[in-house]
């Protein structure tokens, strides 16, 4: 633990500056960004690992294992415990719309604040049946249900406007340095994850009122935290949707010809800016389903995602129910998954930037198959809990940091810049529906099977994750 702080907080500003800053290069990308200054460039990554920092104390106590262990003390059924992990990849096949939304706006900072500026306070509602509950005015089954509403309605807030952001990002990191930034930013939520988590746990186990009360005002710290975050973004430089919609940038020769050869009301010139008539509606649905790489992709990611959330979603609800193992232990381990998460990263940002994603997604995503399987003999014994779960969450989290980062940087790639927002809602939205399916079929497997279903569970689960990786060796990575 020593070495954190000297590897990643130091580095941090210094590395935003050095990809802030990257060497002037006439063709850098195939899919090239619109026309930011550097100084821009730089205020606005430092703002977005602001942001991220901010955020990740709002998300670790708004889901996550605090929100189970909270459901948990109600009482609720694994069958909720479903329904709250697939209620957010529900919510994603809203963003279509939301990214339909998003491109006639002329604004991404105005778009967001409307989207995540409202449906972060809705958690507030939360904090205040947390208080009637404490005062008898709301019994544990109302609560419950009022929890699953509120986070039904937050995340279609959320889907909105998740494309939408994608995108605006998108455009303002250069493409080449997507994998060393993403590794920077995620690092710095992770490290926040790793030291305020375990802090949570202890604030909510220990609150003198008892462990409901005690996460209403973590939960009540995690909004005000939250709505800064969205204020961060106020310092990144805004994108109009219509300008990158319209914008062709700096290309080689043989990408221009190869355009003009698609469209003869193109010229060709060593450098052009042209404006480009808007895509109608069917013109844009052919070119979705003519782009089979991309259409690849999304029959990968869904039966990942399904794959993935068959289990994903019990492994707290196993240790806290089934092994009965207390809140504060299942952070720490959180907090240990999240600290690997972290180092892990800014090496397979690097690491992705030389070699490209997919190989990395492909050997990590077998390491990842078959990780359900190391839970089959987890017990409540000393050995497991002193040994064996820390090292598997260490392990889930190096892994689960490879995915995460390669999965969105290939997402990035693939997907061209105009519309750009639509292609990310629909892979949002069929990766939803995905993993919703998913974890409604593991929840029901949970429910009905006889003793020994989340172990079961499990297997079948490890199963599912190899059989998703056939799609992906089929999948060109653009510049891999």
């Amino acid at each position: 633990m020593n070495s954190v702080p000297a590897e990643t907080a130091t580095p941090l500003t210094l590395e935003i500056s050095q990809i802030a800053s990257p060497p002037t290069a006439l063709y850098p990308t195939s899919q090239p960004s619109l026309p930011i200054s550097k100084d821009a460039i730089r205020t606005s990554l430092r703002a977005s690992t602001g942001d991220a920092v901010l955020s990740a104390i709002f998300s670790l106590t708004t889901g996550g294992i605090l929100l189970s262990n909270f459901l948990v003390e109600l009482d609720a059924s694994p069958v909720v415990f479903g329904m709250l992990s697939s209620i957010p990849m529900i919510a994603n096949l809203i963003q279509p719309l939301g990214a339909y939304f998003s491109e006639t706006t002329t604004s991404r900072f105005q778009y967001s604040l409307l989207t995540h500026g409202i449906s972060r306070p809705l958690w507030l509602i939360l904090v205040i049946g947390i208080l009637a509950t404490s005062w008898g005015g709301v019994n544990n089954h109302q609560l419950v249900i009022l929890t699953l509403l509120i986070v039904l309605f937050t995340h279609l807030l959320g889907g909105l406007g998740s494309a939408a952001w994608l995108s605006w990002v998108a455009m303002i990191v250069p493409r080449r340095l997507r994998g060393r930034y993403f590794g920077l930013r995620n690092s710095a939520a992770s490290l926040t994850n790793l030291v305020c988590l375990p802090l949570a746990g202890l604030a909510v186990s220990h609150w003198y009122g008892g462990t409901l009360q005690g996460y209403g005002v973590v939960l009540l710290v995690g909004i005000v935290f939250g709505i800064v975050g969205i204020g961060c973004q106020y310092f990144q430089v805004d994108v109009n949707p219509r300008s990158q919609n319209t914008y062709v940038a700096k290309l080689p020769q043989s990408e221009i010809q190869s355009n003009a050869k698609k469209n003869e009301s193109c010229e060709i010139s060593e450098s052009i800016c042209l404006p480009q008539p808007p895509t109608s509606q069917n013109q844009l649905n052919s070119d979705i389903w003519q782009n089979t790489n991309f259409l690849m992709f999304l029959l990968y990611s869904g039966l990942w995602m399904l794959a993935i959330n068959l289990s994903a979603p019990f492994f707290n609800l196993y240790m806290l129910d089934t092994l009965d193992i207390d809140v504060s232990w299942v952070t720490v381990y959180s907090s240990l998954q999240a600290g690997a998460n972290l180092l892990m990263l800014i090496l397979w940002g690097k690491l992705a930037d030389k070699i490209g994603n997919r190989p990395i997604l492909i050997f990590v995503g077998i390491l990842v198959a078959v990780t359900p399987l190391l839970w089959l003999g987890i017990g409540a014994n000393r050995l497991d809990l002193w040994v064996w779960l820390p090292l598997l969450h260490i392990f889930c989290g190096g892994t689960g940091a490879a995915i995460d980062l390669c999965n969105n940087n290939m997402q990035l790639g693939i997907a061209p810049i105009k519309n750009q927002s639509i292609y990310f809602a629909i892979a949002a939205a069929v990766a939803g529906a995905s993993g919703a399916l998913g974890t409604t079929i593991g929840g029901f497997i949970v429910q009905f099977a006889e003793s020994g279903g989340l172990l079961g569970l499990f297997a079948l689960s490890s199963l599912f994750r190899l059989a998703a990786l056939i799609p992906l060796m089929f999948v060109q990575e653009p510049g891999g």
